[in-house]
C-alpha cells in the first residue's frame, strides 16, 4: 500500500513512519522540509520525501491535485485545520483512493456531560479550533457515510513525548512550573485543582493510526479517541510530579478569576483554554474496534516529555 502523510516530519509522524514501513507500506511524507523528525530520521530509509508548501498550494487551488499526483492509496492528514483546507483535498481524492485519515481533536467535544467521554456524545464544541475541527469530523463522516468516502477520524488529546513541553499541572506550557515542583516550592492551583486534562504519547496517537489502516472496515466512516487510559486531575497531576523529585506537594488554590492575575496573559489564557473543556474520554470503542492499546498512561507520557526537558536544561532546580 503507497501511503501518502501529510505532516510527516511532525511530532506524530515521526512515530508513524517507522510503523508505516513495518507494514510493508511504501511511504510518501509531505512536508515543508522546514525541520527534522523529532526522533531525527532512524528507520526511515525508503521514504520517499517530497517538499509542498500547504497554504500556497491551497491558495492556489492545487494542493488536492498535488497529492492526487503522488499516487496514494492511503492518504493521513494530520495537520489539517480548516473545513475550508479538509474540502479541498476532500473533493479531489473522492473516488482514487482506498482510506483518508484525519487528526482530529478531542476538543471537539466542548464540555462534557458524562465522564469518560465516549464518540457518541453530543458535540458542543467552543473556540475556533474546536469549532472547526468538528465541522471537518461532521463533514468527512457525512462523506463517508452517505457517499462512501473512505473517511476516519482520530481524535488525540495533549500529545506529549520527547521535544514537547507537556501540558503541565497549571493547565499551561510554561516549563517554569515543572521547575518549581522540582524545587519543592509551593504551587498555586485554579480553583480547587479537580479539572482534567488528557495526555497521550505521540507513539500512540501513531499506533492509533496505524491500527485505523489495518482495521479497515471497521475505521471507515468512524471516529475514535486516541488517549492515554486515563485523565488527571490538575491537583493529582502536580502531587505525582512532586514525588518523583522526593517530596509532598505544597499546593494553594485560588479562584481562577483571582488566580489568572498571578500568571502571564498567556499562561492564564492557555489554562482557561483546557480547564473549561476539562477532558476525559473514553478509549472502549478504539480498544474494542481497532485494538487499540496505548503503551503510556498518562503520567508515563509526561515523564518521558520531562526527563528530556531535565536533560536539555529547559527543566531544573
Amino acid at each position: 500500500m503507497r501511503v501518502v502523510l501529510i505532516g510527516g516530519t511532525g511530532h506524530i509522524g515521526t512515530y508513524l513512519v517507522p510503523r508505516l514501513l513495518a507494514l510493508g507500506c511504501e511511504v510518501v511524507s509531505v512536508s515543508r522540509q522546514q525541520r527534522e523528525p523529532y526522533q531525527g530520521r532512524a528507520g526511515w530509509s525508503g521514504v520517499e520525501q517530497v517538499n509542498i508548501d500547504r497554504a500556497a498550494a491551497e491558495g492556489a487551488g492545487e494542493f488536492g491535485r498535488e497529492i492526487l499526483g503522488l499516487k496514494p492509496d492511503a492518504v493521513i492528514d494530520l495537520i489539517c485545520f480548516t473545513p475550508e483546507s479538509n474540502c479541498q483535498l476532500m473533493d479531489v481524492l473522492r473516488g482514487h483512493i482506498q482510506h483518508f485519515l484525519h487528526c482530529g481533536t478531542i476538543w471537539v467535544h466542548g464540555h462534557s456531560v458524562e465522564v469518560p467521554t465516549t464518540e457518541t456524545a453530543a458535540r458542543r464544541p467552543f473556540g475556533e479550533y474546536g469549532l472547526a475541527k468538528a465541522r471537518i469530523e461532521s463533514d468527512l463522516l457525512t462523506a463517508a457515510r452517505q457517499h462512501g468516502f473512505p473517511a476516519t477520524v482520530l481524535h488525540p488529546g495533549h500529545i506529549v513525548g520527547v521535544g514537547w513541553v507537556p501540558l503541565n499541572p497549571a493547565g499551561h506550557f510554561n516549563p517554569e512550573v515543572f521547575s518549581a515542583l522540582m524545587r519543592g516550592e509551593a504551587l498555586t492551583l485554579p480553583n480547587f485543582g479537580l479539572e482534567t486534562v488528557h495526555h497521550v504519547h505521540a507513539d500512540d496517537v501513531a499506533q492509533g493510526f496505524e491500527r485505523a489502516l489495518t482495521h479497515w472496515g471497521a475505521a471507515v466512516g468512524e471516529s475514535f479517541h486516541v488517549v492515554s487510559p486515563a485523565a488527571l486531575t490538575l491537583r493529582g497531576y502536580a502531587e505525582e510530579v512532586s514525588r518523583w523529585f522526593g517530596h509532598e506537594a505544597a499546593l494553594n488554590f485560588a479562584p481562577y478569576t483571582s488566580w489568572q492575575k498571578t500568571v502571564p496573559e498567556t499562561d492564564a489564557q492557555a489554562t482557561w483554554e483546557h480547564i473549561a473543556r476539562s477532558p476525559n474520554c473514553s478509549i472502549h470503542k478504539a480498544r474494542q474496534v481497532l485494538g487499540y492499546a496505548p503503551r503510556y498512561s498518562s503520567l508515563e507520557a509526561v515523564r518521558e516529555s520531562l526527563d528530556g526537558l531535565i536533560a536539555s536544561g529547559t527543566v531544573g532546580s
